[in-house]
């Protein structure tokens, strides 16, 4: 199968917009083909706006004098279905809110819309985000563009599927613990999960609410960049939004790094749970040639110790779980949402929560909702989520004495590339440790972008991850950039799309 059209960046797509080259419309109508070209083998999409997008288009194209530097002026972008969308079903993935229509916008998807971005639809995902290969859905899995039988990762494995499809340039997700990068990794795409704080979470059905960040998946890191340009910044509506100064993210990206270190946790990479049994060969193959082209353009490779990463899973498992189990308390059949149909023989209110929660939920946010209901719990609270949240500031001072010396911290992102559709929904620590590398900058709250560093000799994406310090995304997307510069795994396109 093939696209209608050859696909083309961000930049590309704004530029011929700003130039009078091409319309908003045209451009609307050429991926909205290519969604419905494609789509059906991927499931990339739960809802697709194909008449709201054209008229948004037509608006663009009739005042073009007011939106010709606007920075996304034209680009047709996908919204994880995870974040409000006014006037659109907001389902994130689960039955118990099927029918779910937000009154608002979430904050990073109205700034898209101010940018003069077109929404051509909302992406499949794992339910409520919870979930590594987006097989947790209630409305079925979304597949590898690369390899159909695989997954495209998770939790915003749509958005990812969507963006390598070349279905749209821009997609946005959710990362609580890899959701951004580890998708973009098995993909072949840029994910960008930025500092906790840099970019608004209103509007986003709340998983982890201290670890939960919204962000990019694009084609290039500079795509990457100008979408973070767009959506990063204070909100008076979020309170844990940080009034950090936001830059143009577009200048740090001079193609120089000389003099920048790298730091490298060889004793993670060979001890921690991810290897080196866990890590696949061909992953720790590109990792160790993508070091080597950071230090041909002049950056010096640093041995950093990060001795409390390997309890980065258990950690996570247990904060998240913690959270979700409050977060998704609010989901009773009462106020909105799923509600268990009338049972004449049982009228209790607590019935028809139980009934209404047994039935909108699917098994793996049932898993998550009981451990962190458990860890919560009298007589376990210490023993469990108290000494995980001491363990998470001991990860997090691991990174700062490792950035006293370096500028970033690389990582392969997954331990392995795509793995089979219905290989690990039965084991779910094998599924957990598909995070290994990527939980740890949640926990800390630091940027982290991936970026494609290779493919596997049966064609499947390898990706590379580089962490920063916080509120420094210039420094890793400065550093994917001059990476990407000295390849061109990014120009591959799926040929099964």
């Amino acid at each position: 199968m093939t696209t209608p059209a050859p696909s083309a960046t961000i930049r590309e797509l704004r530029d011929s917009v700003r130039s009078g080259a091409r319309s908003a419309v045209e451009i609307c109508r050429e991926a909205l083909a290519r969604v419905r070209a494609s789509d059906p083998a991927l499931h990339a999409f739960h809802t697709v706006t194909a008449d709201r997008a054209l008229a948004r288009a037509a608006d663009l194209d009739r005042d073009r004098d007011r939106w010709r530097d606007a920075p996304l002026t034209g680009v047709p972008v996908a919204i994880k279905d995870n974040l409000c969308t006014r006037g659109v079903r907001t389902t994130a993935a689960s039955k118990i809110l099927e029918t779910f229509v937000p009154p608002y916008d979430a904050t990073a998807v109205a700034r898209l819309e101010r940018a003069g971005a077109v929404v051509i639809g909302k992406t499949n995902c794992d339910e409520f985000a919870m979930g590594s290969s987006t097989e947790n859905s209630a409305f079925g899995p979304t597949r590898n563009p690369w390899a159909l039988d695989r997954t495209p990762g998770g939790s915003s494995g749509g958005s990812a599927a969507a963006v390598a499809a070349r279905l749209a340039p821009l997609a946005l997700g959710s990362d609580t613990g890899g959701s951004i990068r580890q998708p973009a990794a098995l993909c072949g795409i840029v994910g960008l999960k930025p500092t906790y704080g840099r970019v608004s979470r209103y509007g986003l059905l709340a998983f982890a609410s201290s670890l939960d960040q919204i962000g990019p998946l694009t084609l290039t890191v500079h795509d990457a960049a100008i979408a973070l340009n767009v959506i990063a910044g204070a909100d008076p509506a979020d309170a844990t939004s940080a009034p950090e100064p936001v830059l143009d993210y577009t200048t740090a990206l001079t193609g120089d790094i000389r003099g920048a270190r790298i730091g490298v946790p060889s004793r993670l990479l060979e001890n921690g749970p991810g290897g080196p049994d866990g890590i696949d060969r061909e992953v720790a193959g590109a990792f160790r040639t993508a070091l080597d082209a950071f230090a041909s353009r002049g950056a010096t490779l640093v041995d950093v110790d990060l001795p409390h990463a390997r309890h980065a899973v258990a950690v996570y498992y247990l904060v998240a779980t913690a959270e979700a189990s409050s977060n998704l308390a609010r989901y009773d059949g009462v106020r909105y949402g799923f509600r268990a149909p009338f049972d004449r023989h049982d009228d209790a209110l607590g019935s028809m929560y139980a009934r209404t929660r047994a039935g909108g939920f699917g098994p793996e946010v049932k898993r998550r909702i009981m451990l962190g209901t458990y860890v919560l719990s009298a007589g376990y609270y210490e023993a469990y989520y108290l000494k995980a949240q001491q363990v998470r500031t001991l990860i997090a001072r691991d990174y700062e004495r490792a950035f006293e010396r370096v500028d970033a911290v690389a990582m392969p992102t997954s331990p392995t590339p795509a793995f089979p559709i219905g290989e690990r929904v039965a084991d779910p620590l094998q599924m957990y440790l598909a995070d290994v590398f990527t939980v740890s900058a949640n926990l800390g709250g630091l940027p982290a972008v991936s970026v494609p560093c290779g493919f596997t000799a049966g064609g499947l994406p390898i990706g590379l991850q580089l962490v920063g310090r916080r509120f420094d995304e210039s420094a890793v997307l400065r550093l994917a950039d001059a990476y990407e510069r000295d390849t061109n795994w990014w120009k591959r396109e799926p040929a099964h799309v």
